[in-house]
């Protein structure tokens, strides 16, 4: 058993680190304090090959592996922790699920605007009334000879103020059978981008309405019955999720570990304080575990997809891990890490964000209890039995 990366995966880590460093380190702060979607970083990082890892070859991809793109995230969003959300934007979440059963003329749309980072796409999943409920949505897909018709309201999609591409979850019948999805671009008629709305992290996203949107059936990308493959794709997005957390906690240990070596009080380096040295130790356990569990998750899911299990234990330890190295090092750096010119706070912001994002913690919990007792927990209250 090995828990080191390969030859070649080190030299990779080593690449990407020393591009980051070079290219992405000079602006971080000012990124992470833009709303902006960085499209020059996108630009940039599909030059350098490290949009579509994940991807074939025969579709414009590298034929990389999850760890793979596991490694490119963290070692970008170590050093610049916005960038690493164009790594996730252009190898995990809804793009991995498109590349995963897109049509060869969806893709032939589509996928190269992804891969030159110039088409950003968003998930339109989560409803006013169906949350972490997802199949409870009530996004209405109608077929109407060669179309299909969309009704319903989308909230709090990631990089919906800013995406030209929605992957659209919808229900064409009823009951869990009945969802499927369907790609919608910006622009079309009827399809109403609401007023942007901020998260706590700096970010905006914005509310979804569909009128009667018509699109072509050649737009849909899983029809009835899809319900099952596309949450089996999310568990890539989750490990997308919980390879930021990790490496944005790493981001902040990093800085707070800086600060703890140049900075003197009382006459001495901050390091050379035992309550601040727990805290380090504390840290540093709970980041090298996440990762340990993240690492896992990722090579078990090599050549198929990552299991549901593993994967929820991964998200789950690199999100706690994740916050509480930022919150630690917030503390850690003072006056310093809760300012708006260090990127401590904003690693504390946007770690805070994915315990909620792509499945809370507390989802994630019912997910590993599943597996340890090997059933399924409905979440639903039992439905009623009709009297006599």
């Amino acid at each position: 058993m090995d828990f080191n990366l390969n030859e070649e995966q080190r030299q990779f880590r080593d690449i990407v680190t020393r591009f980051a460093q070079a290219e992405l380190a000079p602006g971080a702060a000012e990124r992470a304090a833009s709303e902006d979607y960085p499209w020059d970083v996108a630009a940039r990082l599909a030059e350098v090959g490290l949009l579509g890892i994940l991807f074939d070859e025969a579709d414009g991809g590298s034929g990389g592996t999850l760890v793979d793109a596991i490694i490119a995230i963290q070692a970008v969003a170590e050093v610049c922790p916005k960038s690493g959300d164009v790594i996730q934007a252009g190898n995990f979440g809804p793009v991995r699920t498109f590349v995963e059963y897109a049509t060869p003329e969806q893709k032939a749309r589509y996928l190269a605007g992804i891969l030159a980072g110039k088409t950003l796409m968003s998930l339109g999943m989560t409803e006013p009334g169906a949350g972490s409920a997802v199949t409870e949505l009530t996004t209405t897909a109608t077929p109407d000879g060669d179309d299909v018709i969309i009704n319903g309201t989308k909230v709090f999609g990631t990089h919906s103020s800013l995406a030209n591409l929605f992957l659209v979850y919808v229900r064409f019948g009823p009951g869990t059978g009945g969802i499927g999805s369907v790609l919608i671009e910006r622009g079309t008629p009827g399809f109403e981008i609401g007023t942007p709305s901020s998260f706590m992290n700096g970010e905006d996203w914005c509310q979804l309405y569909f009128d009667n949107v018509r699109i072509p059936k050649g737009n849909v990308l899983l029809g009835e019955g899809g319900f099952k493959k596309q949450i089996a794709g999310f568990n890539v997005e989750r490990l997308g999720n919980a390879a930021r957390a990790v490496a944005v906690g790493r981001h902040a240990f990093n800085l707070a570990r800086e600060h703890a070596l140049t900075r003197t009080q009382f006459g001495r380096p901050l390091c050379e304080f035992q309550g601040l040295q727990w805290k380090f130790a504390e840290m540093e356990l709970k980041l090298e575990a996440a990762h340990l569990l993240l690492m896992r998750a990722a090579v078990n899911g090599a050549g198929s997809l990552p299991s549901a299990h593993e994967t929820a234990l991964a998200k789950l330890a690199c999100n706690e891990a994740g916050f509480f190295a930022a919150n630690e090092a917030v503390q850690i750096m003072g006056g310093l890490g809760f300012s708006s010119e260090s990127t401590a706070q904003y690693c504390l912001r946007r770690t805070r964000g994915w315990m909620i994002a792509g499945g809370s913690i507390e989802i994630m919990k019912n997910r590993i209890a599943e597996g340890i007792f090997d059933r399924r927990f409905d979440q639903r209250a039992p439905r009623a039995v009709p009297s006599n």
